[in-house]
């Protein structure tokens, strides 16, 4: 017997011997064709050398490519398990010609590999073609022998393969082995060709021709080559068996599960088995890939392969999850050659744990309420549609496991009924919305959300990608493009787009056109509630409707809004255990060159509580450990200490991002920070090169603000003090060293002599001999008043004067004007105790104050100070105030 990983290697060493470059399998996550989810057969990774975008080093190429088919077109998932042949992951052999050998060298290849090296008897093998290539039929009748009734002409476009509408098509050929009589079926092309009998090993496509348009097809001036043979299929040849489960990867999976379960692999759980290998080895990969469990998009798909395998652990018995325990012995089988499933091994078996818990709490209770609903429906009969969707809406129960559940009772399910509950569901929300207060302008986006559903984000695993444009919108009106000029709002069906939310700002970058179109994106927003909408305009040509494009952020900019987003979480961590507990976040803004975080604290920090904060959070960038994420429920990941904002509404699921080890004597403490977050990251703490806190401030009533930049912005903050020090030192002439010392003898000398000049003042504003000397002191009505105007005092040294002179006076006023260089007023007025009773200096300041410009200011009544912009009118300012003191000196008498 002939195993698997043995027949993957024949197959590349043999292409390899025949001059055929090996290519690493691409990944499952098409990036190179915004139509796909997923790569889901061999030549995807090629597509763009077979189209004559890209220029690859060779001309001939063999691969054994990941395949995935679970979605769109390819949706056979309720199949997988029941069939021989069905699968979600499968791996496709496949050897390619750009433009060197085409149908001779393909055909010759094809034979020696399947009857030579593989050795399998020609009269078990028949070939078809497409019916008017008479070119291949001769070849084959010629290199292989093979009699005519055994080279069957296919009028269908079975046989006839096309990249899409227009492109790259031609004529197939497929090799067929036949396992006998014994096995229900009959040969392609009869009207029992869909039994097991004859199986398809081999598909080879002969590009030679491009489809322009509908009706216009025409010959391509370098042919090419396209093949693809199902590792599962041939391996099921090979070891003598027409069913793919009876291979030895299988076997051994399968083995496995019966191992831990207890539950035999045959008879009434033998679909059972079946369904939870293969869709162990598709969710592996994929989650090995990057790929988490969500509500749309891939993570979706994900979820609908990882929910259908655990019903069916359910259905074995298992007690505990199952998935993770098997997923050891899927890296022994397929470790040594995808060594990233060894790698991310850890990641597998922990998603799929936290996954399966999750939904075993789903499934019981979806389970028992589907029970009670169809107890009373016959074998043919169909479960209501709008029980379906409660299942769904109310319970969280999706609608393909309610069809597996209901498969092996032989119940349907009214599908049309669900979708109509669907959209009355959608039409009461959208009802419910449009009240809610939002403008009606907005209104264009919840019914584009309605049509086009939520955008993939692909923004945590790459910065570039393929996608297709599936709205456009113009003054808050959907329209089919965007000309060279206009501004407007751009949504794709998938982006690396980031949508500004929870305190990081959303991404801008360009959006370009195959026809170097480019629209350029100033910021990225979240609208009616899943879709990303690219804001900017058109900076040169135009963009339609339906159009392919790339879209590409700016890359210095995400880099930068990763470093400070990473930093605000440990920031935050390191706040709450220097400060306390009742440290919480209360906003956040995350920009590409700093970041503010602010949090309740009821006081100003100290110097020595922010060099903490920022030592701590410093030490955890140092440790270089992985940010990791997971998806979880948010009551699991509070449980589990994750932050949460107070008050914020989660969904059903989180992302729970997790930074950094509480020191330990092993060097293995606990998680450091761990929050609930959907923004972008560093991939280790060290990215983020440091930290340096700015500024801290008030935001509002028990309320702090921290500033900081972390990475390059932190380098340059401190290259900027540290030239500000250098310039300081050269200036003062001291060494950096000595800078803090000298800086403050010359503030203490300098204190000294504005001391000295303040009583040099005092005593020049009284004629040099003092309150005592000759001043400007009068009489008025038995009230002895001092006034006089000092050119060159200051405002703040007024008051000290006015308190001398009351001093003088004993019994008195004292009204003095200093008038700045500026031409600007102040006066003070003081009115000793006696008489504040006949005179307030509130009073006489208003009064003394409209000659200056002024309007008087607030005091006590017996000191009161004020100023004006008009020095000059210091003079009447002084008479003013002299009338109304004669005025009340009048009345008191």
């Amino acid at each position: 017997m002939t195993g698997i990983n043995e027949i993957r290697t024949r197959f590349l060493d043999y292409f390899a011997r025949n001059d055929h470059a090996i290519v690493a399998s691409g990944p499952l996550v098409a990036r190179n064709d915004p139509t796909l989810l997923f790569t889901g057969a061999g030549m995807v990774p090629f597509k763009t050398v077979f189209t004559g975008a890209e220029k690859r080093p060779y001309g001939r190429a063999a691969t054994a490519q990941k395949c995935l088919r679970a979605g769109g077109k390819h949706n056979d998932l309720d199949k997988v398990g029941y069939t021989a042949r069905h699968h979600t992951f499968f791996e496709m052999l496949g050897n390619f010609s750009f433009g060197d050998y085409f149908k001779e060298t393909a055909i010759e290849l094809a034979w020696t590999l399947v009857a030579h090296e593989f050795a399998l008897p020609a009269e078990r093998l028949t070939v078809t073609v497409y019916h008017d290539d008479d070119e291949a039929f001769h070849l084959w009748r010629r290199i292989a022998g093979l009699p005519e009734d055994r080279i069957i002409r296919i009028t269908t476009s079975d046989n006839f393969w096309t990249m899409g509408d227009v492109g790259p098509c031609g004529p197939c050929s497929e090799i067929f082995y036949d396992h006998g009589p014994d096995i229900p079926g009959g040969p392609p092309g009869s009207a029992r060709e869909d039994g097991d009998r004859f199986v398809e090993i081999w598909n080879l496509v002969f590009m030679q021709y491009e489809q322009v348009s509908r009706d216009k097809r025409v010959a391509l001036p370098r042919p090419s080559i396209d093949t693809g043979m199902g590792l599962e299929r041939i391996a099921a040849v090979l070891q003598g068996t027409y069913d793919n489960y009876e291979i030895d990867l299988f076997k051994t999976l399968i083995g496995a599960c019966e191992n831990i379960t207890g539950v035999a692999a045959q008879g009434r759980f033998k679909a059972s088995h079946r369904v939870i290998a293969d869709h162990l080895r598709a969710v592996s990969f994929l989650i090995a890939e990057g790929v988490s469990p969500a509500n749309e998009g891939r993570g979706y798909v994900l979820r609908r392969i990882m929910r259908r395998a655990m019903r069916h652990a359910h259905l074995l018995g298992a007690k505990e999850p199952l998935m993770g325990r098997l997923v050891p012995t899927l890296i022994g089988e397929m470790g040594q050659s995808y060594p990233q499933l060894a790698q991310a091994e850890a990641l597998i078996t922990e998603t799929l744990d936290l996954e399966e818990r999750r939904f075993r709490h789903t499934l019981e209770r979806g389970l028992n309420i589907l029970d009670e609903e169809t107890s009373g429906i016959a074998k043919g009969g169909q479960l209501s549609g709008d029980i379906a969707f409660r299942l769904y809406d109310t319970y969280g129960f999706p609608i393909d496991l309610t069809r597996d559940a209901l498969k092996s009772r032989g119940i349907g399910v009214d599908l049309d009924g669900f979708e109509a509950a669907m959209q009355r569901q959608r039409s009461q929300a959208r009802k419910a919305w449009s009240g809610s207060g939002e403008v009606a302008a907005e209104s264009v986006w919840f019914t584009l959300a309605e049509t086009l559903g939520v955008s993939e984000f692909l923004g945590y695993e790459c910065e570039t990608a393929e996608g297709i444009v599936t709205g456009i919108v113009v003054n808050a009106k959907s329209v089919s493009s965007l000309e060279e000029g206009e501004s407007g709002a751009v949504i794709a069906n998938r982006t690396p787009f980031y949508a500004r939310l929870g305190g990081q700002i959303g991404d801008r970058g360009v959006i370009r056109t195959k026809n170097g179109g480019l629209f350029r994106v100033t910021d990225t927003h979240k609208r009616a509630g899943g879709l990303i909408v690219h804001s900017g305009y058109m900076e040169h040509g135009a963009l339609t409707h339906n159009q392919a494009v790339s879209l590409e952020i700016d890359h210095e900019m995400r880099r930068g809004l990763r470093v400070h987003h990473s930093a605000t979480h440990l920031i935050h961590e390191a706040l709450r255990q220097v400060l306390g507990d009742h440290v919480m976040q209360k906003g956040s803004l995350v920009e590409a060159n700093r970041m503010r975080f602010d949090f309740s604290h009821p006081r100003v920090l100290e110097k020595r509580e922010i060099a903490q904060v920022e030592d701590l959070a410093n030490r955890i960038v140092a440790q270089n450990d992985p940010v990791t994420t997971r998806l979880m429920s948010a009551d699991e990941a509070i449980a589990e200490g994750a932050r949460a904002l107070f008050g914020e509404k989660y969904g059903e699921e989180v992302r729970v991002v997790c930074m950094g080890r509480q020191s330990a004597g092993d060097g293995h403490g606990e998680v450091f920070s761990m929050e609930l977050c959907g923004g972008t990251h560093v991939g280790h703490t060290g990215a983020i090169g440091m930290i340096k806190i700015v500024a801290e401030s008030a935001s509002a009533a028990g309320v702090r603000r921290i500033e900081a930049v972390a990475g390059d912005p932190a380098r340059a903050y401190l290259t900027a003090q540290n030239e500000l020090v250098e310039e300081a030192s050269a200036i003062l002439n001291v060494p950096a060293g000595d800078l803090v010392d000298r800086v403050t003898t010359l503030i203490a000398e300098q204190r000294r002599l504005e001391r000295a000049l303040a009583e040099a003042r005092r005593k020049l504003a009284f004629g040099g001999c003092g309150i005592n000397g000759n001043g400007d002191i009068e009489e008025i009505g038995n009230v002895k008043v001092m006034t006089r105007v000092l050119p060159g005092i200051q405002p703040k040294e007024l008051r000290g004067l006015v308190d001398d002179g009351k001093k003088a006076l004993g019994s008195g006023i004292v009204a003095l004007i200093g008038v700045s260089e500026e031409g600007k007023a102040a006066l003070a007025v003081g009115v000793t105790h006696d008489l504040t009773q006949m005179c307030s200096a509130i009073d006489l300041v208003r009064i003394g104050a409209l000659p200056l410009g002024g309007k008087g200011s607030g005091g006590r009544p017996d000191m009161a100070q004020t100023g004006g912009p008009d020095g000059a009118g210091a003079p009447n300012a002084i008479a003013a105030i002299r009338d109304r003191i004669r005025e009340c000196a009048a009345h008191s008498t």
